[in-house]
């Protein structure tokens, strides 16, 4: 075909399928949303009221929408962050301690947080309740206190006050770990010989102790002996010695490997023995 052309023509019909299926495509695209699992959805009515928050946020999955709101997701699962801060201990030394908070939002306050705090919540109020919180507990004890033996009720107390601070921000706090606790070289040194001191003293009373303790044992240990020498003394008569003195002589006489003399007598009127020795 020479100097012809080819027309397509549509029906009228067709068109406005294409039209229609078009628009469809994008209110479909617009009016659905997928929520990810560990998430919740903050509805945005632009038509009305705003952020809706008399209603339950949006459940993970495949949610529809009207086309021109818009909604915000929001991970509701525990989440973890680390902070380090330097604070003052109670008598103005510098201390450097490092702290992980475990924090969420709760679901049924989803849409005040986002209307009253903001997406980034975790800056705006988690952040400073910790550190907040770690300046004012910090600050009732000394370097030494924070050193040694009090970092357990330190950190129990640091997420008390936070929490105390985060309940009524629609936020939950489930833990506060203290990590580290940092005190200047000059102060460590001097608190580690403070304890080894202590240590020492401790262990020099306990020697004390057992010294006192091992003396009183042998007192009473020779006081029970005199009491029973004066007891058996008091119960020997020259009777009973005689008589244990001829068993005895009997007993010996008869060793295989001794000879004996018997002459006369002694003065208690017990035989004399001479041996070969």
């Amino acid at each position: 075909m020479n100097n012809q052309q080819m027309e397509i023509k549509f029906p009228k019909g067709g068109i406005f399928l294409i039209v229609i299926v078009v628009i469809g495509i994008i209110f479909i695209s617009k009016a659905t949303i997928t929520i990810n699992g560990g998430e919740r959805g903050v509805l945005y009515e632009t038509l009305g009221d705003g952020i809706v928050t008399d209603r339950p946020a949006l459940d993970e999955g495949f949610q529809f929408i009207l086309p021109w709101n818009r909604v915000q997701r929001f991970n509701v699962r525990q989440q973890e962050f680390f902070d380090q801060m330097k604070v003052l201990s109670s008598n103005g030394l510098d201390i450097q301690l490092d702290a992980t908070i475990w924090y969420q939002p709760l679901q049924e306050k989803l849409g005040n947080l986002h209307k009253e705090k903001g997406v980034n919540y975790l800056e705006t109020i988690v952040r400073p309740a910790l550190r907040s919180a770690t300046r004012e507990v910090v600050g009732r004890y000394t370097p030494e206190e924070i050193y040694s033996s009090k970092r357990a009720i330190i950190q129990k107390e640091i997420f008390e006050e936070t929490k105390l601070i985060l309940d009524s921000q629609y936020v939950q706090i489930n833990q506060v770990l203290v990590r580290d606790v940092t005190l200047p070289q000059t102060i460590r040194d001097a608190i580690e010989r403070k304890l080894r001191q202590e240590q020492e003293a401790l262990e020099y009373e306990f020697r004390l102790i057992k010294a006192k303790k091992e003396a009183e044992k042998q007192i009473i240990e020779a006081e029970g002996k005199a009491k029973s020498n004066r007891i058996l003394s008091a119960s020997l008569t020259d009777k009973i010695l005689q008589d244990k003195g001829i068993e005895a002589t009997l007993k010996l006489s008869e060793s295989p490997n001794s000879k004996v003399i018997v002459i006369g007598s002694g003065k208690s009127g017990m035989p004399i023995i001479l041996g070969n020795q």
